[in-house]
């Protein structure tokens, strides 16, 4: 994000400029004017650097690099001969080609240029044989100890894979610092037994904001609207609007937002907690009740380009056969890339906005129940400040676009994926049609 961005989003702010150091505050959604949003003090530790959830485990397959960006930066993830994941940056150090094109087998990644292998620890096994036996450089010893990869920190983990990204990948991966805690980021640190749940996923591309799309995640109110002729939720529709208690409970790890219903036997509506870099999980209810859960990870490809991995987590319909009969997941995908269709526009537009400087506190008001969304940017803009994670690898008029397009794999910005589960959907249910005709025809 430029210097201008960054100072635009610093005019944006709740209209009362009255100040807390308070960690827990209630607010009374229903009539915002009678008790003031409050100036949110910032007091999350971690920033923009750290530890991300790249990609789901069921993503990175055996023998298949998974080809992404993080901050302009083009990565690899893919897995060694034991299935461990590695995280590489896209660059062979012989003469800076990408990896894409060339080939992975057991492990080893060999560049589609002049054929150089590297093994998963990050050295050239074949520096004396790249491209032309024949040719015998007595320097090639020396040579060779500078032939290494660039990596990053990479584990897996609840069906994840995570990278500890800074910026600056490393030939050695011991040179890493670790600063914070990768159990600060999973879900089953928050009250959430991962156990308990089936779930979907899948993956949605978007050319927007990166910050746009965890706001729009953090305001859950749009559902109502936005969503409400598509969410399968009776307790989710333009009708069903009403209004809320909300309650942010701000600590190091995380900033949480509670709803409550008016009618106190009614109980919790839902929870939502944004953890920083870019998790966000959604509670139906409590975390010690809720019957699904909903985990989203922000994954800040490019400037203008960002990556959603989104699971559904539910305590029913956990057995297989019978979710197979209904093809539950083909409508659940479906359902999930219509949900984020309908807000692609909204994104695209307020990014616009934004970079056009028309975000501005004379054009923004906002209301006491945009409280989260105010905590974020206030985080956001204290941690662009201090770790400048666009300014690491900038991208220029002059740059070439190969890694901006390239990435734009999954709906909505590539339709390609919700039109080939649609399909299947049509497929599977005709099959399914025929089936007891086929029935009829044995038995008569």
């Amino acid at each position: 994000m430029s210097e201008d961005g960054i100072n635009q989003f610093n005019t944006f702010r709740l209209t009362d400029e009255s100040a807390t150091d308070s960690s827990v505050d209630e607010i009374t959604t229903e009539s915002p004017q009678e008790k003031p949003a409050l100036k949110p003090a910032n007091q999350l530790s971690s920033g923009l650097l750290g530890w991300y959830a790249a990609c789901s485990s069921q993503s990175l397959k055996e023998g298949n690099p998974y080809f992404f960006s993080m901050y302009n930066e083009p990565l690899i993830l893919y897995r060694d001969k034991d299935s461990n994941p590695k995280c590489i940056k896209d660059l062979c150090p012989h003469r800076g080609a990408s990896f894409r094109g060339g080939k992975l087998k057991d492990g080893q990644l060999t560049c589609p240029y002049h054929g150089a292998r590297f093994a998963s620890s990050g050295e050239c096994l074949n520096i004396d044989r790249i491209t032309c036996q024949h040719i015998v450089d007595t320097n090639y010893k020396n040579y060779a100890k500078k032939i290494h990869l660039y990596q990053y920190p990479c584990i897996e983990s609840d069906g994840y894979i995570y990278i500890y990204y800074t910026g600056k990948a490393s030939t050695n991966i011991q040179d890493f610092e670790i600063k914070t805690s990768l159990d600060d980021l999973k879900a089953n640190s928050y009250g959430f037994k991962i156990p308990e749940y089936e779930y979907e996923e899948v993956c949605v591309d978007f050319k927007c904001d990166w910050a746009r799309i965890i706001e729009n995640h953090l305001d859950i109110l749009h559902i109502f609207w936005v969503h409400g002729e598509t969410i399968p939720d009776k307790d989710v529709s333009r009708k069903a609007i009403t209004s809320f208690n909300q309650t942010i409970t701000r600590d190091k790890r995380e900033i949480e937002s509670k709803y409550n219903h008016k009618q106190k036997e009614k109980g919790e509506f839902i929870s939502i907690k944004f953890i920083p870099p870019g998790r966000i999980i959604i509670y139906k209810g409590t975390p010690e009740t809720a019957r699904y859960v909903q985990v989203l990870d922000h994954i800040p490809l490019n400037n203008n380009r960002a990556r959603v991995i989104v699971r559904h987590y539910r305590k029913f319909l956990k057995n297989k056969f019978l979710t197979n009969i209904i093809l539950f997941k083909y409508l659940q995908q479906r359902i999930f890339y219509k949900v984020f269709s309908e807000d692609y526009m909204i994104l695209k537009t307020q990014t616009f906005n934004q970079q056009m400087g028309f975000i501005e506190k004379d054009n923004i008001k906002l209301l006491g129940e945009d409280k989260m969304v105010q905590y974020y940017w206030d985080w956001l803009n204290d941690a662009l400040a201090k770790d400048k994670p666009w300014e690491l690898h900038p991208i220029t008029s002059n740059t070439n676009t190969v890694h901006l397009d390239m990435p734009m794999l999954y709906p909505p910005e590539n339709t390609r994926l919700s039109d080939l589960n649609d399909r299947n959907l049509i497929i599977q249910l005709i099959i399914r049609s025929l089936i007891p005709i086929a029935l009829l025809l044995l038995i008569f």
